[in-house]
């Protein structure tokens, strides 16, 4: 008890999440009757039971089922803030919000319809709860990079709105390689590089992410641990991790949370932020991360507070930000 009150008052952020991924089922329910959308399901509760996944693909399909409801400006705003609201009562400071263009543009809802009713709700919610963020377009890696282009195309006139850009979606098969084009042309635009890599594919493709993307951090990384050189690499280009545990399990990356790496990837060096990637799919927001590894891995105050500041330290904010957020988690530590 003493553990999880620590971990719901600990000042932290979170930098691996899918804004689509939080669309929780009430949320979803709601939204179809207000689009006038039928859905495949009855209730919450037969949807709820859906989530049961064997691979990351089998996650997508419903991912982006799910995704099907949200057609207004509004729906993405009441996405959104549901989202910032949760953050305000994990005492989550500050979120990078993973957004996909693609999965809502192919439906022939507009960039812009996507765009400003996501940033409208950041700006309440910065306002309001005292959340900061900012925005992460990805690019679908099941598309072609003729499509990425597209999108960043589509991006331009929002500029000022995105901080980086992302790559996600099926990673078997499609590696960041076939993305370079799209990744140099996003750099020159001013965009910062991160990439989804070695979650269910090899530690080759987070060399490609690394060497050929020029990424800025690793979105999940698990797979660095079976190539000993790539460890090396990332430690010595002081490179983030943002893992994400109970997406993990539910993706069956990790059989049994017990067995995950995350603990030996701190004693190994590796800078490891803990995330919740898609809450309303993988049976838990931020805190029931913390809650559920450190229960599973045994770990410390001093590992949880070790966590917390990666999340601030390696965040996109500036070293301004970063250092006041800091603060705020030294003190909270130090009592």
């Amino acid at each position: 008890m003493i553990m999880i009150n620590y971990i719901n008052k600990l000042p932290k952020a979170e930098l691996h999440l899918h804004i689509e991924g939080t669309l929780e089922p009430e949320l979803l329910f709601t939204l179809a009757e207000r689009n006038n959308i039928k859905l495949k399901y009855d209730s919450v509760a037969q949807l709820k039971l859906a989530y049961q996944f064997d691979c990351l693909q089998d996650f997508l399909d419903i991912y982006y089922q799910g995704a099907s409801v949200l057609i207004t400006e509004q729906d993405f705003y009441d996405l959104t803030y549901s989202y910032l609201q949760k953050c305000a009562e994990q005492n989550i400071r500050h979120t990078e919000i993973m957004f996909d263009p693609q999965t809502h543009t192919e439906r022939g809802v507009a960039f812009e319809t996507v765009i400003n009713g996501i940033s409208m709700a950041c700006i309440d919610a910065k306002e309001k709860l005292n959340v900061s963020s900012l925005l992460i377009m990805s690019y679908l890696r099941h598309l072609s990079e003729d499509d990425a282009f597209k999108t960043l195309e589509q991006s331009l006139p929002f500029k000022h709105l995105i901080t980086a850009v992302g790559l996600d979606s099926s990673e078997k098969g499609n590696p960041p390689s076939k993305f370079k084009k799209v990744f140099e042309a996003s750099i020159k635009e001013g965009y910062i590089p991160l990439a989804h890599a070695g979650e269910e594919g090899p530690p080759e493709y987070i060399w490609e992410a690394l060497d050929v993307l020029k990424i800025k951090r690793i979105d999940h990384g698990n797979n660095c641990l079976q190539d000993q050189l790539l460890i090396d690499e990332i430690i010595k280009r002081d490179m983030a991790l943002t893992v994400c545990p109970l997406s993990n399990t539910a993706l069956q990356v990790v059989g049994d949370l017990k067995n995950h790496p995350l603990k030996k990837m701190m004693e190994l060096g590796l800078k490891v932020t803990l995330n919740s990637d898609d809450p309303a799919y993988f049976g838990g927001q931020l805190n029931q991360n913390f809650i559920e590894v450190q229960k599973a891995l045994n770990l410390t105050k001093e590992d949880l507070y070790e966590l917390a500041k990666n999340s601030f330290q390696y965040s996109l904010l500036s070293d301004k930000e970063k250092q006041t957020n800091l603060n705020e988690l030294e003190k909270y530590y130090a009592n």
